[in-house]
């Protein structure tokens, strides 16, 4: 649904008109904020370098973003279903609570009903929904400072320590002087976290990644504890290029970019950069590319321990017979990550047809 958008700039004048055809069809969601809007919200308009705009409420929730109380997007489905209603108003009266199954059990509703009733109107269940909210404002809470994290967890709110627990840092142990940055990332296709330092970019994850708990404790014990939050000149550009890439505009990365891995791994990781967009490459013939023929295995090994996602596009290696294979941010991903690089192939000229490697 993402690709059949008009371009962003025809929904940024849309945004810009109040447009009401585009109501239900397209949504925008702000970065400078983190909320997302229908396109009539009545609220000041955003700069367009904040805005990306989305095909349905679901694909701006997976890109971790709160719908606007100024025009509610999400009214339509709370209409729709008063249970949604019920469970959407409990999470907005208790952001920062960690939401449980026995909570939804009490209020009286059917796991599996509830279940369903979320991952069809949204793609997610409303668990996860309530954790995504919980980390994101986790981050911008701790972002803001000493004295709001010590208020917010003296008060017994859990949205600071979620965020703290993702990487695996206790509260009051943040560097304050960091070597690396941490920092959140909105992309259409669902949060990132990037860590760099001043002059190079370190990780940049989908904070679903089942091993970004694991990678930011490296991150942490190769900068000797001083893991902090902020931003950088790398962090920013990565920002800026991610931007460009999702518009359709860009699809190369020249982020500098500082490789945590053997040899091999890093012979490994400057291959996948040489796969242009929109093509792919088997493990086979990727070992064949660096000139280990037999090493397609570790090929394979050093693919998954890739921790600077898209840009290091390990989502461009598959398997021999064609399918998709595993991928740390989750095969729909890798298949979107496909789909959108299909944009940037060369147009073949007449007669001559186009092969895609």
């Amino acid at each position: 649904m993402l690709f059949h958008l008009p371009d962003p700039n025809t929904l940024y004048q849309a945004l810009l008109d109040r447009d009401a055809s585009y109501d239900g069809q397209a949504y925008v969601g702000v970065s400078s904020t983190g909320v997302f809007c229908r396109l009539t919200c009545p609220a000041r308009k955003p700069k367009r370098e904040n805005c990306t705009f989305y095909a349905s409420v679901c694909d701006c929730i997976e890109a971790g973003f709160r719908p606007c109380k100024r025009c509610h997007p999400l009214e339509p489905m709370a209409l729709a279903d008063p249970m949604i209603a019920t469970l959407l108003a409990a999470l907005d009266e208790r952001p920062a609570y960690r939401w449980r199954e026995g909570d939804i059990t009490r209020m009286g509703f059917d796991l599996s009903t509830v279940r369903r009733s979320f991952k069809r109107q949204f793609g997610m269940t409303f668990l996860e929904m309530a954790r995504q909210r919980r980390l994101r404002d986790g981050f911008e809470t701790l972002s803001q400072g000493g004295a709001v994290i010590t208020s917010q967890l003296e008060a017994g709110f859990d949205s600071g320590s979620a965020f703290l627990k993702l990487i695996g840092k206790a509260p009051g142990t943040l560097a304050i002087d960091p070597l690396l940055y941490a920092d959140w990332v909105p992309t259409p296709l669902g949060d990132m976290i990037a860590v760099s330092c001043k002059s190079k970019l370190h990780l940049l994850e989908f904070f679903q990644r089942k091993a970004l708990q694991k990678e930011l404790a490296r991150l942490d014990r190769f900068a000797k504890g001083r893991l902090g939050l902020g931003r950088t000149d790398p962090g920013e550009q990565i920002k800026e290029e991610l931007t460009a890439f999702f518009d359709g505009r860009c699809a190369r990365f020249q982020t500098p970019l500082a490789y945590h891995g053997s040899d091999f791994s890093a012979a490994v990781w400057d291959a996948l950069q040489e796969i242009p967009a929109g093509q792919t490459r088997s493990y086979a013939q990727l070992a064949q590319q660096i000139g280990r023929p037999s090493a397609t295995r570790a090929v394979a090994r050093a693919n998954g321990a890739n921790q600077i996602a898209l840009v290091v596009p390990c989502h461009r290696v598959i398997g021999t017979d064609g399918s998709l294979t595993g991928y740390g941010g989750g095969l729909w991903r890798k298949q979107k990550l496909l789909e959108i690089e299909r944009q940037y192939l060369p147009h073949p000229t007449k007669g001559s047809p186009h092969v895609t490697g």
